[in-house]
């Protein structure tokens, strides 16, 4: 297909972008949405007629020294992205304007889809350091676009999955909300953080366009505004449960024990009607509040009645919490969940292993990378995960084999990849196989075993002697 020659004046950095409807910036599948290196070397190999097979690794170089293991989050998009990649005419136009492509180039361009192949573990599983997250396969140039928008959908989904997991740990059987969308980093960050932390074993989320769009549970209680906006607490209150019978009260907002009394109060003015199920506690010492709100609740024959804290939490506060004995039902967890406060990057690569059926690897100092086609064995006894052999793909070991196909030939393959409830299900497994000692949170004494099986370790070597020649 031709691309329009009318396009190149009057297409500034701030111009072009302005004449964009806003749904084509944050919606779908946007071609664009890559680094520019990734087009200029796409020229290159287009040029240099380097088409043949390709085959890259998605995977983490290091655990963050707060983290014992991962939970990889993030393939649906991934696949939903792959099987609706194209470029637009508008897409073109503006790479047209940059005046670094030929017009032989955007005509590939033109015709561009992917057509390659995805194996990958299922959403949910537990990985450790250079394991594959997922495999690409595909002619080179497919295979290198799409680098830049699997790193970040990949990266990100996977980084809040392991910090909601840590956060579900602590909990031990308590309900845990995701609260942080308006501190998130962006609007597509607050719906994938929502969707990772589920899958994780967060029992809810407040973001009302994730339960929409994901099916998960949304819940909420009310803002401090409510409360100011009114006269008192007991006006408020009262007002609040009229309307939402079983809600939960916001008790802090001038004197926390004095809202508890106010929910006291509530309980013996409407009798029978009194359906509130829970107080939540936002501020102050939080153990200390919850133990007297307990009392106080018990003693009014309130015992149905549950707390709910929120505040600043992470794991570390809510097994705090729970070590102090403080009677908290549900955590309202935000801004240090979706954010990963305490590690809030991973080390996560995309490199090439093969290219038109000969092992490549990469030597740099700290960065050195496996080569050839994987699968990762995961060895377990009754249950419980032992160790993981990387291995090459042919090869067959005691263990299950983690990477599986997703998609051939640019189509995801059926009952691929499982719905939201298999994939939470899935973690929770994954979570329950670990040693005790990798599920909380102070750094074992001895890390997950990962090893390298005898012919990956030969080729690894084989390969590295004959670069170094």
């Amino acid at each position: 297909m031709p691309v329009s020659r009318q396009t190149g004046k009057g297409q500034g950095p701030g111009n072009h972008a302005a004449t964009l409807p806003h749904e084509v910036l944050v919606a779908g599948a946007p071609a664009l949405m890559t680094d520019l290196y990734e087009l200029t070397m796409l020229q290159a190999y287009v040029l240099e007629d380097m088409l043949d097979v390709a085959v890259f690794d998605l995977f983490v170089r290091r655990l963050p020294s707060s983290r014992n293991y991962l939970v990889a989050c993030g393939l649906a998009d991934v696949l939903d992205y792959l099987e609706a990649l194209h470029f637009s005419q508008d897409s073109l136009e503006y790479l047209e304007s940059l005046q670094q492509f030929r017009p032989a180039f955007l005509d590939y361009l033109a015709d561009f889809r992917f057509t390659g192949n995805v194996r990958a573990v299922r959403e949910g599983t537990v990985v450790f350091p250079d394991e594959p997250i997922l495999e690409v396969s595909a002619p080179l140039p497919e295979a290198q676009l799409i680098e830049t928008y699997l790193l970040n959908q990949v990266h990100y989904q996977t980084l809040v999955a392991s910090k909601a997991a840590r956060v579900v740990c602590a909990a031990k059987g308590r309900a845990v909300v995701d609260f942080g969308l308006r501190r998130y980093h962006g609007i597509d960050a607050g719906l994938k953080a929502a969707r990772a932390a589920y899958i994780a074993g967060v029992s809810a989320t407040s973001n009302v366009m994730a339960g929409r769009r994901y099916g998960i549970p949304v819940t909420g209680t009310m803002a401090h505004s409510y409360v100011l906006a009114h006269n008192s607490d007991r006006e408020a209150f009262r007002r609040f449960a009229e309307i939402y019978p079983d809600t939960v009260l916001l008790v802090d907002t001038f004197d926390t024990l004095a809202g508890v009394r106010e929910v006291v109060d509530l309980a013996r003015w409407l009798g029978p009607a009194f359906q509130v199920t829970a107080i939540r506690l936002d501020s102050g010492d939080l153990a200390a509040l919850a133990k007297h709100a307990r009392a106080m609740l018990d003693e009014a024959g309130l015992t149905r009645v549950g707390i709910f804290a929120s505040g600043d939490l992470d794991e570390h506060r809510i097994a705090e919490l729970g070590a102090s004995g403080a009677p908290v039902d549900g955590f309202g967890v935000g801004t240090r969940m979706g954010v990963s406060a305490d590690a809030p990057y991973l080390n996560c690569a995309y490199k090439l292993v093969s290219y038109a059926g000969e092992a490549r690897m990469k030597l740099s100092t700290a960065k050195a990378t496996l080569p050839c086609r994987k699968q990762v064995f995961r060895a377990s006894d009754d249950g419980r995960a032992l160790r993981d052999v990387i291995a090459l793909q042919d090869e067959e070991l005691t263990g299950r084999p983690l990477l599986e196909p997703v998609m051939a030939t640019g189509k995801s393959l059926p009952g691929r990849p499982a719905g939201l409830p298999e994939m939470r299900a899935h973690c929770a497994r994954e979570l329950a196989s670990l040693p005790a000692s990798l599920r909380g949170l102070r750094s074992p004494d001895a890390a997950f075993p990962v090893e390298l099986s005898d012919k990956l370790r030969a080729a690894r070597e084989r390969l590295a002697g004959e670069l170094v020649v």
